[in-house]
């Protein structure tokens, strides 16, 4: 059965080859697998090298703090940030399987790391005041985090003059706004919150959204935190202004979880490990394992397209709990927001405010 199975897909890869794959060529193969997060982009990098091999120009340190793992990715300068794809800046990643999970206590402590790194990313002293954007389509389960995320933030900006004196030095002025997309509003994403910022002039942008992820154990189970900005709408493929210092004229930090995957990149990992198993299986030195062993990356991601099509461009895949999911990340990120950036509020009384 498996004999006949590697003749069929050989046959299959084979008629493939033949008709033809057109490969966008990049200097980087990652540019073809869709993914916002800077964790992946590293280790797509050092696939295949030593396990202490480091990238020029990047930094990367991970920690583990019951069973939460923290890495720290650091592009410092122009040769990290052309090898990584990416802005010179910090993208700090938190990663749990609890995020999915109706799991309180586990839920307590990644809110508790998350608003100790974001912390870090910041540079407000306690009267900076902060415009949290919560980007993505509301009806749209996967991407509704951005804008679930913003209600349940402390909002506080029309408040300061009415605050009781012994809340003041508590909490921080912030404001919110969910944008939509563009679909709706007609109406670019970044122009709404551009013109909004030169309205009330906050010291930085905070901007919530959902991301995408190339490994399908991250979904649901991120949260990429950086102080680079963010392309709205990136990981699905469009092109949007992006919202950074340049184009907002303050600070942006965004934070993003993965909510879904890109079919191609889905399948392409699946196929990485078959042809592993079969180059594994097939005979050394023959026909077969020789096409094998001198496929490139790109060339099994072109194939995986050109099997998928005309789907491959526009097929994104989430799970089926993604509605219970979203939920319990959006009080995740809220409360590690909350946390953060109002100095006087801790886990142990955030509710008391909302």
């Amino acid at each position: 059965m498996k004999d006949a199975i590697f003749i069929s897909i050989y046959l299959k890869i084979s008629r493939i080859l033949q008709k033809g794959i057109t490969i966008k060529m990049t200097n980087n193969t990652f540019a073809n697998m869709r993914t916002d997060l800077a964790l992946e982009q590293s280790e797509i990098l050092r696939e295949g090298r030593p396990d202490d091999s480091s990238i020029d120009g990047v930094e990367i340190k991970t920690e583990e703090v019951n069973n939460i793992i923290v890495t720290w990715v650091k592009i410092v300068n122009e040769k990290g940030a052309e090898a990584m794809g990416k802005p010179i800046g910090n993208y700090i990643t938190i990663e749990s399987e609890a995020m999915k999970d109706n799991d309180i206590d586990a839920h307590e402590e990644i809110i508790k790391i998350m608003a100790q790194k974001l912390g870090q990313l910041h540079k407000l002293n306690k009267n900076g005041s902060v415009l949290a954007a919560g980007l993505g389509n509301w009806q749209v389960t996967p991407d509704a985090l951005g804008p679930k995320v913003i209600e349940k933030l402390l909002v506080t900006r029309h408040m300061n003059e009415i605050l009781p004196e012994e809340l003041q030095d508590r909490v921080r002025s912030m404001a919110a706004i969910a944008p939509g997309v563009m679909g709706n509003t007609g109406i670019e994403t970044g122009e709404i919150i551009k013109g909004v910022a030169e309205r009330i002039k906050p010291d930085l942008i905070l901007a919530i959204d959902a991301l995408a992820a190339r490994r399908t154990n991250r979904i649901n189970a991120t949260i990429q935190m950086t102080d680079t900005g963010i392309n709205p709408g990136a990981g699905l493929g469009n092109k949007r202004m992006r919202l950074n210092k340049e184009t907002m004229g303050v600070p942006v930090i965004a934070i993003g979880v993965p909510t879904v995957v890109d079919a191609a990149t889905l399948v392409n990992d699946t196929m990485n490990r078959m042809l592993t198993e079969m180059i594994r299986e097939a005979s050394q030195g023959s026909p077969f394992y020789e096409m094998l062993v001198e496929l490139e990356d790109d060339e099994k991601y072109g194939l995986i397209k050109d099997i998928l099509d005309p789907y491959a461009g526009n097929m994104f895949v989430t799970p089926k709990e993604v509605d219970a999911v979203i939920d319990r990340l959006t009080n995740i990120i809220a409360n590690g927001v909350n946390i953060a950036f109002h100095p006087g509020i801790d886990g142990g009384d955030i509710n008391r405010y909302l």
